[in-house]
């Protein structure tokens, strides 16, 4: 029998909350009070809560204990309402995150160094990292009174947990709704990995105010092939088209530029040269052109369109189909000249509308955003430091300038938001690369319509942030180029001239295909199965994994199936049937009833639970969200492990109490959404 809890009178008059505190945890560690709020509701309506996982590779927050409060209050409630509520904790494992502290320990600053190390032992060094501090969260849990079962936490590393997230996209690749192409995505040079759209839109603080030198070009007109030389081409020969560019280090992959079919574009005389842009744009470029330049002539940008040019850089000039005017329905006179510079490999846009003409981009810049050999003048320079030796070639007509001349009309500071990669906080770039990606545009009409049946808080969260991103999804990247993560799980033939893609979905499968069953599917030894390609006659090609791993969010996302290794086991137990008597009542796990996280994971957690439980189950993958606000750490930024811009927790529960800071929170407005 449990002895009463007497809490003594204070001599000062004033009690001591934090010891309260204390006591009250050590009589429920005694009675294993949790456990037994379980079982005597066993027979009772489960109330199912899933619980967001947290990286371990560094200590908890203010904004961990905001989410932990309400995590705790919402089940304790249903609890007292008589439901049974399990809580079951769960760990980020993979990713960007545990690969970046690791290479912050060891001093590794790029891919290179990784894999002269071994891809064995950095992997080792991820495993070590990311579960370094599971005992201090738990301590913290514990602090604030938060009721949650550690000793049957799930980790995105174990193997049953990978296992449901390869068999999940087996079933996109079943359905016709994961695909391999070449898109321009955003790109970590630091990381040497592309990120996905909706990565670049969970905080506020990726795009930072950055300055970068903004340029206006001109580039020489050559005429046309694709009409008589009677029309425009033949009067607009030896004029140049003016662009403007904030990236001038993508001028040497310069293969088109695009004008708009309905806006007005004029000449007008300049020195000794004629300069063709928009004329909404002529009062922007009064200091150069004069207040009312002398205009030559007027076209529309339909008349425009095949004009050939010289590109600014000779680099590529033999690339078909290159350096002519395009349509930009997009492009608008709010900025810039009117003339759209397009380098297919950098740019979205540029790369959607070149693709039209058959142009093939091209891509002169590694994976560590450095110029190569192809681009001999600037080989080796970072991108951004090569935007200095790009103008002053330009403003002087030297070294790769020369040839064909391009004119710099205009050299400028341009101070805009820019994205950074939420990780490494490094600028990022656009780049064409090859990636994974699940069809999400097959679908999102039918996400919208789920959304509908979810209870949201703040509720303007459903048609506004959450519902406006739905709406405008796009196919999800969901391919890294790296190392510590789930595996995927598609093996091909080495050789062209005998094509063949195999996916895998289970151990079994994987068993079956190379006749062992792995113990580990991490890298390096799921890279390790290989096999002959049965569509080989001569026998001599090889099914080879992708080295890819996933994005740390479909890990994420997979939570409510990975946690119990569904549909491996577990079956009834998370679809709500009972296989053996299918009439008898069964309490379902899926979708869960609540969960909750800060407002930004509209873009992540929620958004990848909610991709993925539509795409594999029609469903939503929970009823109730409530979406938080952001606690801001000391510099006035979103409080950050990598920032490390907050004092320690145990500083207010050992002065303050839990509680204290329980009642604040809850109590203030970041719970309805606000910071």
């Amino acid at each position: 029998m449990v002895t009463p809890i007497a809490y003594p009178i204070p001599s000062s008059g004033s009690p001591d909350f934090p010891a309260l505190e204390r006591d009250v945890l050590a009589h429920w560690a005694a009675d294993d009070t949790f456990r037994a709020s379980i079982a005597q509701r066993a027979d009772a309506e489960e109330y199912v809560f899933y619980d967001g996982p947290p990286f371990a590779n560094g200590l908890p927050h203010y904004g961990h204990l905001l989410t932990g409060y309400v995590k705790d209050i919402v089940p304790r409630y249903r609890t007292m309402r008589g439901y049974k509520v399990e809580r079951r904790f769960g760990w980020d494992t993979h990713g960007l995150p545990a690969e970046l502290e690791v290479q912050r320990q060891l001093a590794i600053t790029d891919k290179a160094q990784i894999e002269e190390m071994g891809i064995e032992a950095f992997n080792d060094a991820c495993r070590d990292s990311v579960l370094r501090y599971t005992n201090e969260w738990r301590a913290y849990v514990t602090r604030q009174a938060r009721w949650v079962d550690f000793d049957n936490d799930y980790k995105t590393l174990d193997l049953s947990f990978m296992e449901s997230v390869i068999w999940a996209f087996k079933q996109l690749w079943d359905k016709g709704l994961a695909y391999e192409g070449v898109r321009v995505l955003p790109y970590c040079w630091n990381d040497e990995t592309p990120l996905s759209a909706h990565e670049l839109r969970m905080d506020d603080d990726v795009y930072q105010r950055r300055q970068d030198p903004a340029i206006t070009v001109g580039f020489r007109i050559t005429g046309s092939d694709s009409r008589p030389h009677s029309g425009p081409d033949s009067d607009l020969d030896g004029a140049h088209l003016l662009i403007w560019t904030t990236t001038p280090w993508t001028l040497p992959s310069n293969q088109a530029v695009a004008v708009n079919p309905a806006v007005e574009y004029v000449v007008v005389a300049h020195e000794d040269r004629r300069l063709v842009m928009a004329r909404a744009r002529l009062g922007a470029y009064a200091r150069e052109l004069g207040e009312d330049p002398e205009v030559l002539g007027s076209y529309t940008g339909e008349q425009l369109l095949g004009l050939r040019y010289l590109p600014p850089f000779p680099y590529f000039a033999d690339a078909a189909n290159s350096f002519q005017v395009l349509r930009g329905d997009f492009v608008t006179t709010e900025d810039g000249t009117g003339v759209v510079h397009m380098a297919p490999a950098y740019g979205e846009d540029d790369k959607a509308t070149t693709d039209t003409v058959g142009i093939v981009p091209v891509t002169p810049v590694d994976a560590r955003g450095r110029f190569d050999a192809t681009v001999p003048d600037y080989q080796g320079q970072q991108v951004f430091d090569a935007n200095a030796a790009i103008i002053r070639d330009l403003k002087n007509g030297t070294g790769p300038a020369a040839p064909n001349a391009p004119v710099l009309l205009r050299h400028e500071t341009y101070d805009h938001p820019y994205p950074h990669c939420w990780r490494c906080r490094n600028p990022l770039i656009y780049r064409a690369v090859s990636s994974w990606f699940v069809k999400v545009t097959e679908f999102r009409d039918r996400m919208v319509e789920l959304n509908q049946q979810i209870t949201w808080y703040p509720e303007h969260v459903k048609d506004g942030q959450f519902g406006k991103w739905l709406s405008n999804a796009r196919d999800w990247s969901i391919s890294r180029n790296r190392y510590w993560g789930t595996p995927i799980p598609v093996w091909v033939s080495d050789d062209p001239a005998y094509p063949r893609i195999d996916v895998y979905g289970s151990l079994d499968e994987l068993e079956r295909d190379f006749g062992t069953r792995p113990t580990n599917l991490h890298r390096p030894y799921i890279d390790e199965l290989t096999r002959p390609n049965p569509d080989d006659p001569t026998g001599k090609s090889t099914m080879r994994r992708i080295e890819d791993v996933f994005d740390v969010w479909f890990d994420s996302g997979s939570m409510p199936y990975g946690q119990v290794h569904y549909p491996f086991e577990n079956e009834d137990w998370f679809r709500g049937v009972d296989s053996a008597d299918p009439d008898k009542r069964v309490d379902g796990h899926f979708p869960g009833d609540f969960i909750v996280e800060y407002i930004g994971q509209t873009r992540g957690w929620f958004y990848t639970l909610h991709v993925l439980a539509t795409a594999l189950f029609d469903r939503p993958a929970f009823k109730t969200c409530v979406s938080h606000g952001i606690v801001l750490g000391n510099d006035g930024q979103k409080m950050s492990k990598s920032l490390r811009n907050y004092p320690d927790v145990n500083e207010v529960f050992d002065r303050d109490g839990s509680d204290a800071m329980r009642w604040f929170l809850m109590a203030s407005p970041i719970l309805r959404g606000g910071n």
